[in-house]
């Protein structure tokens, strides 16, 4: 879904830009459009119910214990430090392919699979970005509700 939703958002870029070549200072524009379109999707979607779509079909919701519902404040938190974390992964992959050196690929990987291989050490199985913004993911059991699943 989150494929769909950037192939919509990179369109609607080249629509507005009316097509012009992405050189210079407009790949930096259609990255920051493309950002933020990214953060409104996932605020809107855990501040509505803590769940994305992909969340729903894992039947995962995200939680911030002490509170009923989401606050902004930590929805951003979370976005921002899984988009340092998990998407610094992606991005060293990209940079480890491009660059073909071994050392460099070692590090990069290494430096960025420590937020997602946090929750392989984490006592309760959470993400880094999670611990780190003081929220967790539940199952959700759809008939007794969430944090009740096995």
């Amino acid at each position: 879904l989150l494929f769909a939703v950037a192939f919509f958002a990179a369109n609607l870029f080249r629509f507005a830009s009316a097509a012009a070549p992405l050189e210079g200072w407009l790949i930096y524009a259609q990255q920051g459009f493309l950002c933020a379109v990214f953060a409104a999707y996932f605020l809107w979607c855990w501040l509505r119910g803590g769940q994305t779509l992909a969340m729903k079909a894992w039947r995962i919701r995200l939680v911030a214990p002490g509170f009923a519902r989401i606050p902004a404040r930590v929805a951003l938190l979370r976005f921002i430090l899984a988009f340092i974390t998990v998407g610094g992964l992606g991005l060293a992959v990209l940079a480890a392919v491009v660059q073909r050196s071994g050392i460099y690929t070692f590090v990069s990987l290494a430096l960025a699979s420590i937020g997602p291989g946090w929750a392989l050490f984490d006592p309760d199985g959470q993400f880094l970005h999670d611990r780190l913004a003081g929220t967790r993911l539940v199952l959700v059991d759809p008939e007794r509700g969430p944090g009740t699943g096995a």
